[in-house]
């Protein structure tokens, strides 16, 4: 299966590559603005752009001094940087030889004229939209970084008349989120078949709740006495409209624009591959659709550590690190795709995950450092052997990384009382026991736990939720009488409250009856542990699609369906229409497949998950991949952990003040006139204090004129003689540009 991180990188370094000439000795400046900055710095590494022949590295907000070299620019196309590059080539300035534009996604038609019609378009070499929006977390995820989120979709409105200023910020910061899930798919040249989640137990949730603000008016009285829905007008169908608008069915809808959008620009959308792949599948759901997931306690390894270790942004974990003099020290480690221990085991259970570990750890012993014994036969023997292998840094760094993280886990599970609580989350959640019988003493196993000191109130909060939900509800005073147990705080008794703003009934009448929920858990025919029980829906939805059995009323299609649809896959090449615009102009940029090149054309599936995906959720569009034979990936606005989804909920009726992701809550300003003005102020960054630096030194025998610090206007066709000059004329000028980039000149 292709790894996004792959794709991601191989367009970054790849398009330019391929667009500009990288024969040896033509070096480049590369120029970049923060947020392209930290996109790049997640899927390549600074040594891969020098290979590049870069040979500086500048901030476009920063001051620079005019250089005699080509620039190759990656840009947000925002307004603020198309002015930036104008400014470089304007007021008889020149600030490199030429331009060469990246634009991280589609630039929009105004900002497009504005550059042709610029003093800089002389100095143009080409314009490319590389449509990479979104950040590769992992091999089969991507994500938004876009916890905030969270809040916009699900936070209700202060008041009554707040309500249609809310929306509009909603539906604005959905137009972001669909550009973005089209950016994926055009990355991955997938035009897919798109479903979305379509609940029938509640109405739409946060600002789309049906009101009076933003519901179309009400029919006319006596409308109603037409039966059929065609016979009702259009106003009745308008009123009642507001009852669907789910975020998922917007999203859907949206990313359906944006990518016939896309299609009509460029006809040749999807690339015909050979062999052909078929037709791949968007699903777009969101968090309400399992509130159980972000709340049960998981005990595989990457899902556990997450759960109960200080981990930050999932990637980040400082722990005590033994030394080679035996000294400890505190050693902040990176868990990414380039390290092995953690990619192999971090989908297994954490039983499987330390014997892993162990069985691994002694064949390195036997293969690299000559042990001969019994080798390790627990984590304590691990340590104690791992102190002795000096010799072998890296590999003791990533063994004693995941020991400590085993142990560490191991120590919570055990203090915590984990067992306990987590057989309680495991009845709740698939209202059953471990013997597959109805759990009639879950209450008489819950209450002692809520009411033991022992346990952590964060976890008392995830038992009485879960149990919440398995009763579809409870009256009041039961409620009340479980906070009472579990001596929750008002904050903690908020997060429970809240998730009534995700769809879950937390108050029941007598009189009230069971809600009935087309999405449901299958049991499980593999084997498991009893305390992993439950499977994500996800997994459900993921296994009915592929099966052909997924409800197309609770996941309708939003146009094309497989069976009314001939597969993109089959279908033969298609012309492209040529133009006469900078776009298309200049010769493609992308380097032809190799006839020889393996062709990777399983079907795909692609899930996005608004308000948050779990980690349980990512494992499983993992494992499913390899028994359906598809290639599966997930995305969401961000990842999320128990802890974090709690203090969520503790504030979500607060539109989210006082927490991590927006400390001052959401906006609860108007929308902006145009996205190009909500994009602006997404990506805007402050101009600096003009600060002098050192330039970079040009060989006297480089041909180019430098006068005053400006340079000499250069003829479109002979640019690159000049560049080529400047840096291949000797090999001392090519030997001290190769010691230039050892030493790490860059500016940033």
């Amino acid at each position: 299966m292709s790894s996004l991180v792959a794709t991601v990188r191989t367009s970054m370094a790849g398009d330019s590559r391929a667009s500009i000439d990288s024969r040896p000795g033509r070096w480049k400046i590369l120029v970049v603005d923060d947020y392209a900055q930290k996109l790049l710095g997640s899927v390549l590494k600074q040594f891969d752009i020098l290979e590049e022949n870069v040979t500086l590295i500048e901030s476009i907000s920063n001051y620079r001094e005019p250089q005699q070299f080509e620039a190759v620019y990656i840009l947000m196309p925002t307004t603020q940087n198309v002015e930036r590059v104008i400014k470089d080539f304007s007021n008889d300035q020149q600030q490199y030889l030429a331009a060469h534009l990246f634009f991280i996604e589609g630039l929009s038609e105004p900002l497009f004229q504005r550059l042709t019609s610029s003093p800089a378009e002389p100095f143009l070499r080409g314009l490319q939209e590389l449509f990479l929006n979104f950040w590769a977390v992992e091999a089969h995820t991507f994500s938004l970084n876009s916890p905030s989120l969270f809040f916009n979709i699900y936070s209700p409105p202060r008041n009554e008349a707040a309500f249609r200023t809310a929306r509009s910020r909603l539906e604005e910061e959905l137009l972001f989120v669909s550009k973005t899930i089209s950016n994926l798919c055009i990355t991955l040249n997938e035009f897919p078949y798109i479903r979305y989640y379509f609940p029938s137990h509640h109405l739409p949730l946060g600002p789309l709740k049906p009101n009076v603000q933003t519901r179309a008016p009400p029919p006319p009285e006596g409308s109603n006495r037409w039966r059929t829905n065609l016979a009702r007008g259009d106003a009745a169908r308008a009123y009642e409209a507001a009852d669907t608008e789910f975020v998922t069915k917007l999203l859907a809808f949206l990313v359906q624009r944006n990518l016939d959008e896309h299609k009509r620009t460029n006809p040749d959308f999807p690339r015909p591959l050979d062999p052909p792949r078929p037709r791949g599948t968007l699903i777009i759901t969101d968090r309400s659709m399992d509130v159980v997931a972000p709340l049960i306690h998981e005990f595989t390894y990457q899902a556990m550590c997450n759960d109960l270790l200080p981990i930050e942004d999932g990637t980040k974990y400082t722990y005590k690190f033994q030394s080679s003099l035996g000294a400890y020290e505190d050693k902040t480690a990176t868990l990414s795709e380039t390290d092995t221990v953690w990619t192999t085991v971090r989908h297994m259970h954490m039983r499987e995950a330390i014997n892993k570990l162990m069985a691994d750890f002694n064949k390195f012993m036997e293969e690299n450092a000559g042990f001969k014994g019994e080798g390790a036969a627990s984590l304590n023997d691990m340590k104690d052997m791992l102190a002795g292998l000096p010799q072998y840094q890296e590999q003791r760094e990533k063994f004693s990384l995941h020991l400590n993280m085993a142990q560490e886990c191991m120590g919570i599970f055990e203090k915590d009382k984990l067992s306990q609580v987590a057989n309680v989350e495991q009845c709740c959640a698939t209202g059953a026991t471990a013997e597959g019988k109805s759990p009639k003493t879950l209450v008489e196993e819950m209450v002692p736990l809520l009411d033991s000191r022992e346990i952590i109130n964060p976890n008392k909060v995830r038992m009485v939720a879960l149990y919440i939900m398995y009763r579809d509800g409870v009256p009041d005073e039961d409620r009340r009488r479980l906070y009472q147990h579990a001596r929750l705080g008002m904050a903690e008794q908020d997060a429970v409250n809240s998730l009534s703003h995700l769809g879950v009934r937390i108050t029941r009448g007598p009189t009230d009856k069971d809600t009935k929920k087309k999405l449901k858990q299958k049991p499980s025919q593999e084997e498991e542990y009893d305390l992993s029980r439950y499977k994500p829906l996800l997994r459900t939805v993921i296994e009915d699609h592929l099966n052909n059995k997924l409800d197309t009323s609770l996941f309708p299609y939003v146009k094309d369906a497989p069976s009314a649809t001939t597969p993109a896959a089959s279908q033969g090449p298609i012309t492209p229409t040529h133009t006469s615009s900078l776009r298309s102009a200049k010769p493609s940029w992308h380097k032809a497949v190799r006839s020889n090149a393996p062709v990777d054309n399983r079907q795909r599936v692609i899930v996005f998950m608004a308000g948050g995906m779990t980690y349980s959720e990512i494992r499983e569009c993992y494992t499913l991949s390899g028994p359906l034979n598809k290639d599966i990936y997930i995305g969401s606005t961000h990842t999320i952990n128990p802890r974090q989804f709690i203090d969520d909920l503790k504030v979500l009726e607060l539109g989210g003040v006082g927490s991590r992701a927006v400390p001052n809550g959401v906006s609860t300003n108007a929308s902006h006139q145009s996205y190009q003005e909500y994009y602006d102020q997404k990506y805007f960054t402050p101009d600096p204090v003009p600060s002098q630096r050192p330039t970079l030194a040009v060989p006297k025998d480089s041909g180019l004129s430098a006068r005053s610090g400006k340079l000499s206007k250069p003829s479109p066709s002979s640019s690159y003689a000049a560049s080529s000059t400047s840096v291949n004329s000797t090999a001392v000028v090519a030997d001290n540009e190769k010691k230039k980039k050892k030493k790490g000149f860059f500016n940033f």
